[in-house]
């Protein structure tokens, strides 16, 4: 609790990943990879409850095993690939709405997203907190490094071409604009404006920065690589 506002944290995992098999309880960096999440999750002074979404019997096991809470099991019908993540989210409201338990704000931790600092959290409830009189959500973002939508390219018949027809050229990287990503590190909205809009983007959403090295979300096996290797050596600087 951050001023006397209520806050669950809701860790989704489904069993079904595509991009990479069982990738939520596979290991990484000597932990299943859900683990990061929930253990980052448990270490906030704001967060009122943390609780893991899911479908998957090993992924509840290993999420209870770690410390969070798996009060449901997500039935079949919004564990698809192509179920929206805000039906996941609503889902849990209705659940802690049968049983009178209601948060002010909602706080989505994507497992596939673990490269949080261990004050990544509570720095953002507290940010979106205190501007809670102009800000109704708060999106983790990182600037976009290499992949800048001004120079990327589309094929056309047998030719590259300019992504966008009508793109000004640009060659110095340092002409651009900055843009940036939206990563899974920290998604926060008012439950009552989430429930309204069925997402947490809103009219007044704001950024929360994140470091260039957290830029990373497990999608496949090339992703799960280089966020191992981004983990070990922020274990190797922290001296464990």
């Amino acid at each position: 609790m951050y001023k006397e506002r209520t806050i669950i944290g809701i860790i989704p995992a489904r069993g079904g990943s595509k991009g990479l098999p069982r990738k939520n309880v596979r290991e990484i960096s000597g932990k299943p990879l859900i683990a990061w999440s929930i253990e980052r999750a448990l270490s906030s002074r704001h967060l009122d409850r943390v609780i893991v979404s899911t479908d998957d019997q090993e992924i509840a096991e290993t999420s209870k095993k770690f410390g969070a809470e798996v009060p449901f099991l997500r039935p079949p019908e919004i564990a698809g690939d192509k179920t929206p993540m805000i039906d996941v989210i609503i889902h849990a409201i209705e659940f802690y709405k049968n049983i009178n338990r209601v948060f002010d704000y909602i706080a989505l931790l994507e497992p596939t997203s673990p490269l949080r600092k261990i004050n990544d959290i509570d720095s953002a409830i507290e940010k979106l907190i205190d501007h809670e009189a102009e800000a109704d959500s708060l999106v983790s973002v990182g600037e976009v490094q290499l992949e800048h939508p001004s120079i990327m390219k589309g094929i056309d018949g047998d030719y590259v071409k300019p992504y966008e027809t009508n793109a000004r050229i640009i060659t110095r990287r340092q002409e651009l604009d900055k843009v940036f990503f939206p990563y899974g590190v920290i998604y926060l909205s008012k439950t009552e404006k989430l429930i309204k809009h069925g997402t947490f983007y809103h009219e007044r959403t704001i950024p929360y920065f994140i470091e260039r090295w957290q830029n990373y979300e497990v999608d496949d096996i090339y992703d799960f690589i280089c966020i191992d290797a981004v983990m070990k050596q922020k274990l190797k600087e922290a001296g464990k």
